[in-house]
């Protein structure tokens, strides 16, 4: 079958993770990893990237017996605020770029057509389209990671708004004197839940004195708490991470119920390492939104963990370039 691939290529804050996918959305093949923060600037970012591209379509194809023709494109995923009429990255918050023709870039390196948009709107859509969302025609999508982005699907249309910024759920405000944000506002739902303010957040009250073995996991030195040491505390009976998980998911929910509020759809997924939770998130994070949405409006939402845990971004990204969905 001509043309049945696509490249979808997954920036965040973190890593940088590749792969190819078939034009069904059937999972994602040849899949390459790598830490964000090795790649250097944008430039050198840009040729790691196209190595890996490379490297993903000589194994995928090569375990499907297919041929390099059969690729379509690259979809790219990549923090925002982005120009994506011009297919530029502006100045994103977890990224030090500024102004980079990221579409442009990689697309003459690898010698393909290319597609970018939001990473968390990738995520989304992946989730819409092969993951938890499937046959929902109304989804917000929530990723938790390094930072805390988010993508929304009205009608079965990805949402970008006038300036592409509509879905950065992780900017609301929750509370207005709140803690500084990397965005330059104070109170950001970012800087509460996302995974390094979950671990500074945690960190703070162990310095503080809190009755805790969180020092004791992160090997003695309170600096080096993750979002996955207090999770890990959660499920070993520790009171204190139990009480930051659970003030966690209140935040969480508190902004989530604002969602589905204004937006009142059929589902919303939620994205990332923190959902390792489980139940120790949702469950509380639940109960926040039954508490502050209407009654009528939470009923008709599934507050769900996504289903491609790994790989959401990556089919979403190329999902997106197949579907040649150039606005919302």
């Amino acid at each position: 079958m001509s043309r049945s691939w696509a490249v979808g290529v997954d920036i965040g804050g973190t890593n940088v993770v590749v792969g190819l996918v078939r034009a069904d959305g059937e999972g994602a093949v040849g899949l390459r990893s790598a830490p964000t923060a090795s790649m250097g600037d944008a430039e050198g970012a840009v040729a790691d990237i196209a190595t890996m591209v490379d490297e993903v379509i000589s194994e995928g194809l090569g375990k499907v017996d297919s041929r390099r023709r059969d690729v379509a494109g690259i979809g790219i995923g990549c923090p925002g605020p982005l120009d994506l009429e011009a297919g530029v990255v502006l100045e994103p918050f977890n990224l030090d770029w500024k102004d980079f023709p990221l579409r442009e870039r990689l697309s003459a390196a690898v010698d393909l057509p290319a597609h970018l948009d939001n990473d968390a709107n990738c995520a989304t859509w992946g989730e819409y389209w092969q993951g938890a969302g499937r046959g929902v025609r109304s989804l917000v999508g929530v990723t938790l990671g390094t930072g805390i982005g988010g993508g929304v699907v009205l009608d079965g249309r990805l949402v970008h708004g006038a300036s592409s910024t509509a879905g950065e759920v992780g900017h609301m405000t929750i509370d207005v004197e709140g803690r500084p944000c990397k965005c330059g506002n104070r109170g950001c739902l970012e800087a509460y839940a996302s995974g390094p303010n979950i671990a500074a957040r945690a960190r703070e009250g162990v310095e503080r004195g809190a009755v805790s073995t969180l020092s004791e996991l992160a090997g003695g030195d309170p600096a080096t708490i993750t979002a996955a040491t207090v999770y890990e505390a959660v499920v070993h009976g520790d009171a204190y991470a139990r009480e930051v998980m659970e003030e966690t998911a209140r935040i969480l929910g508190a902004g989530i119920a604002n969602l589905v509020n204004i937006l009142n759809p059929e589902m919303v997924v939620i994205v990332g390492g923190v959902t390792r939770a489980g139940a120790y998130l949702f469950d509380p994070l639940r109960a926040e939104v039954r508490q502050r949405a209407f009654p009528v409006a939470e009923r008709a939402c599934r507050i769900v963990p996504g289903e491609l845990p790994d790989t959401a971004g990556v089919i979403g990204a190329a999902g997106l370039f197949l579907a040649g969905r150039q606005a919302g």
